[in-house]
């Protein structure tokens, strides 16, 4: 019997741009046999210089990329992640925000109309989107990976968002994703104060599925250093499982990272683990239950995409324009801009038509 003519359903034909890889790897068996004919679909965020953030052509190709995963009848599972050890996704590509969006509110809007695509592409997706966390997940980053539907992490990485530290809102998702995965005090602190925490505290709050180690010294794998791995509560019943380590154990943290090696073997075993066991399932019954699954995600992002679109592409004239600019202009360790004297300045009455963008910059504290 002679094999059946589908029908091609992608938008076009060819999905490749630059930054974005598409992958089909073999499906495998929980006990590792690779069975025929059958693939997990891997996408890759291939921008490592600059922490694989997402340039205007990457979220295209992360849109077509999803959308052809979708309709692969022969595709099993997505796995969405970043090139490298460091970063799955930092967000925007701020360089591009800093030098051509900003000041332009009607092309930010274009572009969030890409952004918003590509959140709802993953959303959308026919097949279970697994988000393998290679590294950082920040920002935009963060929103993107909470976009699907399962996440599993190296445990060197750090999660967070950035919006009010660097001119935004995290409302490319945190905002609807978070209080429904972690409740609305936590996802209060995470989306206002921008601190950054461990995959240990991630995988404790229910943002992941599962974590691995992925620092291997003297051949053996050991739990990241820098955190506390070992104790769930303080001596006063506070939380402190994945809080950072201070003090003389912080450095003796530091001083084995330094002695050991990255290795995300065990990172991607965990995710060919994940994707065997979802092979034996009904493929529609899974399916229909991730769409179900999705709903409460789902329904947060549709009822406020647009307006956040609308706000966003504004606010690239005032606080977005200058938080940018001063992350991509500013020096390693100062690419924040004078909060303090901003908030003194509009408190006085300054527009930000005239001088205070310059004023606020990095740059001008070491002149002021």
């Amino acid at each position: 019997m002679s094999a059946p003519e589908f029908k091609n359903h992608d938008i076009v034909d060819d999905i490749s741009r630059a930054g974005v890889r598409y992958e089909r790897r073999p499906a495998k068996r929980p006990n590792g046999d690779v069975v025929p004919g059958l693939f997990n679909a891997w996408i890759t965020l291939d921008n490592p210089s600059q922490f694989n953030s997402y340039t205007t052509d990457m979220v295209k190709g992360v849109i077509l990329a999803m959308r052809a995963a979708s309709n692969d009848r022969a595709v099993n599972c997505v796995v969405f992640t970043g090139a490298g050890d460091k970063a799955f996704c930092t967000g925007g590509n701020t360089k591009e925000y800093a030098e051509y969006y900003a000041g332009q509110p009607q092309e930010y809007r274009q572009y969030m109309r890409l952004f918003n695509d590509m959140v709802s592409a993953i959303l959308a997706c026919d097949k279970p989107v697994i988000c393998r966390v290679n590294g950082m997940r920040i920002g935009g980053g963060q929103e993107i990976g909470m976009a699907c539907d399962f996440s599993v992490a190296q445990d060197l990485a750090r999660f967070g968002q950035a919006g009010p530290k660097h001119g935004s809102a995290p409302i490319g998702g945190a905002t609807d994703f978070l209080p429904v995965v972690v409740g609305a005090e936590r996802a209060m602190a995470a989306c206002v104060l921008c601190e950054p925490f461990s995959a240990h505290k991630a995988y404790q709050m229910g943002v992941l599925t599962d974590v691995v180690p992925a620092l291997k010294v003297d051949g053996k794998f050991v739990a990241n250093p820098t955190v506390e791995t070992q104790r769930m509560v303080d001596e006063f019943g506070r939380n402190v499982y994945g809080e950072p380590k201070t003090g003389a154990e912080l450095e003796a943290g530091k001083a084995l990272m330094k002695k050991g090696t990255v290795d995300l073997s065990l990172l991607d075993a965990k995710v060919e683990e994940l994707c065997a066991k979802m092979l034996l399932t009904f493929p529609d019954c899974t399916t229909k239950t991730i769409e179900e699954l999705r709903k409460p995600k789902l329904d947060a992002w549709n009822r406020n995409k647009e307006n956040s679109r609308a706000w966003l592409a504004l606010n690239m004239m005032t606080e977005a324009r200058s938080g940018f600019t001063a992350f991509n202009e500013g020096s390693k360790d100062d690419r924040e801009i004078d909060f303090v004297l901003l908030r003194q300045k509009l408190a006085a009455g300054q527009s930000w038509v005239g001088s205070l963008h310059d004023e606020i910059q990095p740059k001008a504290k070491k002149h002021g």
